[in-house]
């Protein structure tokens, strides 16, 4: 036999990123690219973060910024999140906290916690691409969330019981979601609290984006509502899982996850078994630019995005079909496209590429039962303003002549 033939079942439920596939093609020269959810390199704290690692590998520091350290990450880092986790109503304790390689990694290690091969996730129909790859290697099912009171409790309960499982978990964004921008209501929040009280499942809720709010009145995240339910952090079953990613730097790989202390304890277990501990170095810098500039940073970051946001939305009032509609998100990075329903969003791509040279990510992707083959995603958190107007109207001719 060969090694391919002996990998355990699970490998066969992962692939390739198609988000991942396409940011290759983002160096071919003259590309217009909505494609990539990632924040401008223009606006990274560059300078700032090169005063903070010249800070850590000072010789007094060096004994712990280059050491081994615990799983559960940089205590003075840990710290500061619980401050700011306080500004948005989530009071707890740095036993609270588990700093991750990426929320990324957070999302991983609640599907092995979790998930059983044959038990059931739920989550958003479209939901985020990277949260199905994290979970697809515990072998789940997937049925759709919906708080909107088309489905009951006992509809999901039934259906995992078939399949063999239980429900174990909801997964969303609940701000300015990847893909689609939207941002799911208080009325929601507490109807998906209700539901999964019900069920009896964990909460997973992905806050990537939740500092990126342009407009709009602010929602409390879902463990603020839980919380304020039920008088202690100790008490949810909502988890929360935050990311540097979006605000300071992606490549560092720093996010945290925010939970009950039993749920945290066997997270660190998981992490000393996977890699031990996040980047001490990393988290060193981290906390030091954070603790320095990170509200007057995310302002910048806001003023930015929610100008090529605006730019974006009035560019497809004016050049897209009338057939064509779209989300217009209070904050993130992205503008999600349904498109008739002749139309192939892949094809689209094809075409796109080909004739105009604009690149977006088909909406496919981001579907478990790879349904939604007429939406598209479009990010504009890395154009400028004329590569924003110049590329709507160029797929927006493409479209036309669909």
């Amino acid at each position: 036999m060969t090694l391919p033939q002996i990998f355990a079942s699970r490998a066969s439920r992962m692939t390739a990123s198609e988000i991942r596939e396409l940011l290759k093609l983002l160096d071919r020269p003259g590309l217009i690219s909505f494609a990539g959810g990632i924040p401008d390199p223009a606006l990274f704290p560059a300078q700032q973060f090169a005063a903070a690692f010249a800070r850590g590998l000072a010789p007094d520091q060096q004994a712990q910024s280059l050491q081994y350290s615990v799983s559960e990450g940089y205590l003075p880092l840990r710290e500061w999140i619980v401050g700011e986790m306080a500004k948005i109503g989530v009071p707890c304790s740095v036993d609270n906290i588990l700093i991750t390689s990426g929320s990324q990694q957070a999302l991983d290690y609640l599907g092995k916690l979790f998930l059983s091969p044959g038990d059931t996730a739920l989550v958003g129909w479209p939901t985020y691409l990277g949260a199905l790859a994290a979970f697809n290697a515990y072998e789940p099912r997937y049925d759709q969330l919906s708080v909107t009171g088309n489905r009951t409790a006992t509809s999901y309960a039934t259906g995992a019981e078939a399949a063999g499982g239980q429900v174990k978990l909801a997964y969303l964004s609940a701000d300015f979601a990847n893909p689609t921008g939207e941002t799911l209501d208080q009325q929601g929040r507490d109807a998906l609290l209700d539901l999964a009280e019900e069920l009896g499942c964990a909460v997973v809720e992905d806050a990537a984006y939740q500092s990126l709010r342009y407009d709009g009145e602010a929602v409390p995240p879902i463990l603020a509502t839980e919380i304020a339910r039920k008088g202690s952090i100790e008490h949810c079953r909502t988890i929360f899982c935050g990311s540097f990613s979006k605000t300071l730097s992606p490549g560092l790989r720093l996010g945290w996850v925010v939970a009950a202390k039993p749920v945290i304890s066997q997270l660190v277990l998981m992490k000393q078994a996977a890699d031990l501990h996040t980047a001490t170095l990393n988290q060193m810098a981290v906390h030091d630019v954070a603790s320095r500039i990170f509200d007057s940073h995310v302002e910048t970051l806001r003023g930015a995005y929610q100008h090529r946001r605006d730019v974006m939305l009035e560019a497809l009032q004016i050049h897209m079909p009338e057939s064509v509609t779209w989300t217009r998100p209070e904050g993130g990075m992205f503008i999600w496209l349904t498109l008739p329903a002749g139309i192939n969003g892949a094809e689209l791509l094809e075409r796109s590429l080909d004739s105009v040279g604009v690149a977006f990510v088909p909406g496919v992707a981001f579907f478990a039962d790879k349904s939604g083959g007429n939406t598209i995603r479009l990010s504009f958190s890395c154009s400028n303003e004329a590569q924003i107007n110049q590329g709507i109207r160029l797929l927006g001719q493409v479209m036309r002549g669909a």
